[in-house]
């Protein structure tokens, strides 16, 4: 088996990460034509797929995120062939569901011991992406609920762009984002992830001090 073959095999977080990362650069251009949002409809089925094998790393049971993935990947399957904003909203409930799912099973793997993979190592940057891809689901789910939640004006939608955006910045605490929740429903759930990023990087943090202290002590005792 090559090697490089090998190394994605035993680091499925850096994988997802990279593909994540590479929809982040191509969301602008598939939002643009029909047979765009067709390509992101599929990208979105990879991404799924990629969260679920992911999965099988961590403590959690990858059938329950299997349960929330099927009718998400069902839905996104419908989009490519039904341009309907509804079955776009119900795909993002779905999918919303799946990657806090796998965001909270990827972080049980990274505290699950004291010894530090490189898998691990590269799940602390695929949970903040997670959980930046979970709340822009939110966001999509409160803006069908709420039309003109996230606009000035109050009427009219954002694009899933827009609000991956918002949710980086948000999660991020940089505040760089020009898109303003309007509607209270919208500010509550930005809030709920300005708490969610402050904490997570706290813990991170917190999480890295520990395994360093813990490593000064056992060379000082041996």
């Amino acid at each position: 088996m090559p090697r490089w073959v090998e190394l994605l095999r035993r680091t499925p977080c850096l994988v997802l990460l990279v593909v994540q990362l590479a929809g982040v650069l191509l969301y602008p251009s598939m939002e643009t034509s029909s047979t765009g949002r067709s390509v992101f409809a599929l990208f979105g089925l990879l991404v799924l797929a990629l969260v679920l094998l992911t999965l099988r790393v961590t403590p959690f049971l990858t059938w329950v995120a299997t349960l929330g993935a099927l009718p998400a990947a069902v839905l996104l399957l419908v989009s490519v062939f039904v341009e309907d904003q509804g079955l776009f909203a119900w795909s993002a409930a779905f999918e919303m569901a799946v990657y806090f799912y796998a965001a909270l099973s990827m972080l049980a793997y990274m505290l699950q011991d004291d010894e530090v993979t490189t898998d691990e190592l590269f799940a602390i940057p695929a949970v903040f992406t997670l959980l930046a891809w979970a709340f822009a689901f939110l966001f999509v789910v409160v803006q069908a609920l709420d039309p003109g939640g996230f606009n000035p004006d109050g009427v009219g939608t954002r694009s899933w762009m827009e609000l991956l955006f918002l949710s980086f910045t948000t999660l991020s605490s940089t505040g760089l984002s020009d898109i303003t929740p309007i509607s209270g429903h919208a500010r509550s759930v930005v809030m709920l992830e300005q708490v969610a990023g402050v904490f997570y990087i706290a813990m991170v943090v917190t999480r890295l001090v520990s395994l360093r202290s813990t490593r000064a002590a056992g060379r000082e005792g041996g």
